[in-house]
């Protein structure tokens, strides 16, 4: 919704793989100022979002990201103790950062959902959305102090990807 608010187009979608509890899904997300007619995941993304970390040694999340790509971790580790410090040091400065979506979204709407959170830290990292557009989505989508909370969080993401 962020990116319509912009004039751009976009499309999401999930991909499950088993269908078993707790299984990794993925969810691919594109953005563009023309059309999008493709209907097929993404095999080389230009950024990556992970939310849950214990998926960095057991699945290889990085697999055909481009070369100088986005990464935004939710977590509030270093990349020395999440393991992956070789990997992002061959990345630009300020493509790769983690920020604790999962604490912000406690800390803010008091329930362990980090998307608004990683929203806005998706928006400071990657410059694809301004955080007014998140704000503006987050409230149309969930009114009221619900909408308020989620932006608090994303806005702090936001501030906190953009000072890192």
């Amino acid at each position: 919704m962020a990116a319509f608010l912009e004039g751009k187009h976009a499309q999401a979608f999930p991909s499950f793989g088993s269908e078993r509890m707790g299984a990794p899904v993925i969810s691919f997300c594109r953005l563009d100022d023309k059309e999008i007619r493709l209907r097929e995941p993404i095999n080389e993304p230009d950024a990556l979002i992970i939310q849950d970390t214990t998926l960095l040694h057991s699945v290889d999340v990085f697999h055909g990201l481009k070369p100088g790509g986005f990464i935004l971790i939710n977590s509030k580790r270093s990349f020395d103790e999440l393991g992956i410090a070789e990997f992002v040091a061959t990345f630009p400065d300020r493509h790769v950062c983690v920020v604790g979506a999962t604490e912000l979204a406690l800390k803010h709407v008091k329930r362990p959902l980090p998307n608004a959170a990683l929203l806005g830290g998706f928006a400071a990292i990657s410059g694809q959305l301004n955080m007014d557009s998140v704000s503006k989505a987050i409230m149309g989508k969930f009114p009221g102090p619900i909408g308020e909370a989620n932006i608090a969080a994303a806005q702090e993401a936001f501030d906190i990807v953009k000072s890192a």
